[in-house]
């Protein structure tokens, strides 16, 4: 079973250096994307968040979430958000949560993030 790379870009590497070391290790600890993984992005510990022919996945785990792509030859992680960013988001919005990325997905504000990570340089 072959690790693929895990590019963390500007962004997202800010974001979850302000985490303590402990948690910083733990999160990364879970978030161990093989290609075997890749094949099974379907199972319920990935979700699928496309739009205009992009497509982001999202790792949970433990109150965070990793918003990922997957290019040719590794993982691009765009934004390491808290939980209770989206759950704020999806309340103030009143989307149903059991449609969060469906909802995400229709979301330009949530691409605006994703964007502003794309655009950001890689660490």
């Amino acid at each position: 079973m072959l690790v693929l790379q895990i590019v963390f870009n500007e962004i997202s590497a800010a974001e979850i250096s302000q985490l303590d070391t402990l948690e910083q290790l733990a999160l990364l600890d879970e978030f161990k994307v093989s290609e075997d993984d890749l094949a099974h992005l379907e199972d319920e510990r990935f979700g699928r968040i496309a739009r205009d022919g992009r497509v982001l996945y999202r790792f949970r785990s433990q109150d965070w979430r990793f918003y990922f792509e997957v290019l040719e030859d590794h993982v691009m992680v765009h934004r390491v958000l808290h939980k209770n960013t989206f759950q704020d988001f999806l309340f103030r919005s009143k989307l149903p949560f059991s449609r969060e990325d469906e909802e995400l997905a229709q979301s330009k504000q949530f691409w605006r993030l994703i964007e502003e990570g794309r655009n950001a340089q890689a660490t």
